[in-house]
């Protein structure tokens, strides 16, 4: 019996893109353009195959609402 949360280990290495990909100083808010966190986040999504499309596609409009609202930059505490 598998405990691996699969969304929490997406999320986990999502944080992870962030911290390496933003241009913001270390300690900064660790952000990244929504274009790039929606194509890393699909691209992890599909290859770990136990999160839907439906749910991929969801959880990348809440995330696009929260970064418009940021010059359309993703932040680690949008999720």
């Amino acid at each position: 019996i598998s405990c691996r949360n699969p969304l929490q280990s997406l999320l986990s290495s999502m944080k992870q893109a962030c911290e390496i990909l933003t241009t913001d100083p270390e300690g900064g808010a660790a952000r990244i353009p929504f274009e790039t966190f929606s194509f890393i986040y699909s691209y992890l999504a599909r290859i770990d195959g136990e999160i839907s499309e439906t749910e991929t596609e969801e959880f990348l409009e809440g995330i696009k609402t929260q970064a418009d609202e940021h010059s359309g930059m993703v932040l680690i505490r949008h999720f």
